[in-house]
């Protein structure tokens, strides 16, 4: 009896001894999985983190480029709006012709030279700048981890009377990780531009005496002389600008996280014992083992450009004087060549007639155009000189 009840006892220890084997191995296994797992998720944190860096630095990047197409734009404004200033003061200083020739500096002239005063628009010079369109960034590819089942044989009843073991049982849960964290995606969106036409003042409306005729003609020096106070109409010209419509913005795309159902085995009822005589036996259990643990694979995504074609203004447009053929030095004959060597370099100004018509100014107009000439009303020299034509 005394050696039954040791045996008893001995087979306790030996059945305690092998759950505690088997509980202790489950532990470590899920203790190595729950500490890949925690490592995995701060490496996808710090990661993330970095990222949110890298868009951070590309607002900031847009943010300045933005300031410096304002202040260009602010410094364009400016420039238009001085030039319209000069115009309006040119423009004033005209009303009274008498107080203008005694008061403003005049062109120095030789006689028989005619000069007209002018408004010389700006110039502008298009210029191609480079600018980020996506900065650089990554794109990370999760491989899973790798898993084996192992079999081990552990002692479940030894011989004589033992505690015979009925296995825990086991069920499967499904778990949501996630594989791939949620982020952003900036794309910039180009600045556009329109072209507007506005009327600039050239010169304003004004009075001018002007020599007449009537029934007494001028019989000497002191008598028989007329005189016409007559008004001049206001003159304009159509200036064509190209200003900014909408700046250019960026635009934040949300990809959303990505989520994997994962399987895994847990208890579903503990084990437990019961008295028997019978042989001892042996069990065979079942192990998860870890082989590789998951990686990430990076695949770096190079940076985008784009290309921004911008109109900046060379030089502000000024008032001038030009040489230009009035009554005082033209002639019929000068017109005539005028007219030919007109049609010779193959524009229609009419007939060679001597008369400057609409059509002749039409021809002339053109051939400024054509060969990067000042375009005005006038018969300028330098558009004479170009033809081949002699102003005197």
């Amino acid at each position: 009896m005394r050696h039954s009840t040791a045996l008893k006892a001995s087979s306790f220890v030996l059945l305690a001894f092998a759950l505690g084997a088997c509980s202790t191995t489950e532990t470590k296994t899920s203790s190595i999985d729950a500490d890949a797992r925690l490592a995995e998720i701060q490496q996808r944190q710090a990661d993330l983190k970095a990222q949110e860096s890298k868009i951070a630095e590309s607002k900031r990047s847009l943010q300045q480029k933005q300031a410096q197409l304002d202040q260009e734009a602010a410094r364009l404004k400016q420039a238009e709006a001085d030039a319209r200033a000069a115009a309006e003061r040119t423009a004033q200083r005209q009303t009274t012709p008498m107080q203008t020739a005694s008061n403003e500096m005049l062109p120095p002239a030789k006689a028989g030279q005619c000069y007209a005063r002018v408004f010389a628009p700006p110039q502008y010079d298009r210029v191609t700048e480079r600018v980020l369109q996506r900065a650089a960034s990554e794109r990370i590819e999760v491989i899973p981890a790798k898993y084996e089942t192992v079999t081990e044989r552990v002692l479940v009843q030894a011989e004589s009377e033992r505690l015979e073991v009925i296995p825990a049982t086991y069920k499967w849960v499904e778990e949501r990780v996630m594989i791939k964290p949620a982020t952003q995606r900036i794309q910039e969106v180009p600045p556009a531009y329109e072209t507007v036409t506005e009327q600039v003042l050239i010169k304003a409306a004004h009075t001018m005496w002007k020599k007449g005729t009537g029934p007494i003609q001028k019989v000497d020096q002191a008598t028989g002389e007329i005189m016409c106070l007559v008004e001049v109409p206001a003159q304009y010209q159509t200036v064509t600008k190209r200003v900014l419509k909408t700046p250019a913005t960026t635009r934040v795309t949300e990809i959303p996280a990505v989520f994997e159902t994962v399987k895994q085995r847990v208890i579903d009822q503990p084990a437990s014992t019961r008295v028997v005589k019978i042989p001892a036996k042996y069990d065979t259990v079942k192990v998860t083992k870890l082989v590789q643990a998951s990686q990430e694979k990076r695949i770096p995504i190079a940076e985008e450009y784009a290309t921004v074609t911008k109109m900046v203004m060379s030089s502000e447009g000024k008032m001038e004087w030009r040489e230009i053929l009035c009554e005082t030095n033209t002639t019929p004959t000068r017109i005539s060549q005028l007219q030919q060597a007109l049609t010779k370099a193959g524009y229609n100004p009419g007939p060679a007639d001597g008369i400057v018509g609409t059509q002749t100014i039409a021809a002339v107009n053109a051939f400024q155009k054509d060969k990067g000439l000042p375009v005005d009303k006038y018969l300028n020299v330098t558009t004479l000189q170009a033809l081949g034509v002699s102003p005197r």
